[in-house]
């Protein structure tokens, strides 16, 4: 029975098929991000066409983050978490540029330890730190946290705020 709880717990009030919808939606509008954030990082860290300040690599991945998060807000906004209330965009905004700062920062760190502590320079070697390990442990990371901070469907707000066993 307390498996069941837990169950309940994290399907929040929804159905099975519901958070299959939800999960499909998410992984569709992680890869749209993904080939934003992968595109713009190696447009700007690898074409030769910008010269960004500091170390090119880590700058490019900065902005190309950045600009996947805001597109990744707004389809994931109106597409796959849209059962929150329009009353709460900006808290719910910032909270989700919050999660995306550490997606981020796991991304770097990834990136990082490619780069400074293992010595690893080379293309291939940034795409594999950033865009393949990075990105699986902040996919993890961000679905956890939109799933159950930032985007909290409506209907979980109906139920009551103690739950008898």
């Amino acid at each position: 029975m307390k498996m069941q709880n837990l169950i309940d717990r994290l399907l929040k009030g929804q159905t099975w098929r519901e958070w299959i919808r939800e999960m499909v939606r998410f992984c569709v509008v992680g890869l749209a991000s993904y080939v934003v954030d992968v595109g713009l990082f190696n447009l700007l860290a690898h074409s030769g066409l910008i010269r960004l300040p500091g170390d090119q690599s880590m700058t490019a991945k900065i902005i190309s983050v950045a600009v996947s998060v805001i597109f990744s807000w707004f389809i994931n906004r109106v597409w796959t978490f849209d059962a929150q209330p329009d009353n709460t965009k900006t808290t719910e905004f910032v909270q989700f540029v919050l999660v995306n700062i550490g997606g981020m920062l796991i991304a770097l760190a990834c990136l990082g330890f490619s780069r400074y502590v293992l010595g690893l320079r080379t293309i291939l070697a940034d795409n594999i730190s950033a865009n393949i390990v990075g990105l699986i442990l902040g996919t993890a990371f961000r679905y956890v946290m939109y799933r159950y901070v930032v985007f909290t469907p409506r209907h979980a707000e109906q139920e009551p705020a103690s739950v008898e066993e």
